[in-house]
């Protein structure tokens, strides 16, 4: 405030108004942007935390859906009946593009102590899904 005068000068105005309390856009910004990156931590699944690794179970559904998908494919390519039963070797060309899997290998259940195709799945016919040999209760199709 000038004294001499005793009015207020465009400067004081200026220092006054810096001076008074509220947030402004760039803080509120700041802020929305750190609570929600908390949020979405806390919030995130569990499934997508971790070695990014899917469990027994889900590893083995998707096995068997291969295994059904490569099923239903050589049913159609080879015109065969629905109760004609394909063998490892008959899926084995199908079944070469499931992840995680080398060229030539057969997916095998995740919790099946042997890692092996035959001691993992039951291939069944063409109507009836696979299923899981070593726990068919938690392993299954729907």
């Amino acid at each position: 405030m000038n004294r001499r005068m005793g009015t207020v000068s465009k400067i004081d105005m200026t220092r006054k108004t810096s001076r008074m309390g509220g947030w402004t856009v760039t803080e509120v910004c700041v802020v929305v942007a750190v609570l929600g990156a908390i949020a979405a931590v806390v919030m995130w699944p569990k499934n997508y935390v971790g070695d990014g690794r899917r469990s027994p179970a889900n590893a083995c559904i998707v096995n068997l859906r291969f295994i059904d998908s490569a099923k239903e494919r050589w049913y159609n390519e080879l015109h065969k009946q629905l109760t004609d039963i394909p063998t490892a070797n008959d899926l084995q060309p199908y079944l070469s593009l499931a992840p995680g899997q080398k060229e030539g290998e057969l997916p095998f259940c995740p919790s099946d102590p042997k890692h092996t195709f035959d001691t993992s799945y039951s291939i069944n016919n063409v109507q009836t899904k696979p299923a899981c040999k070593i726990n068919p209760a938690r392993h299954s199709l729907p």
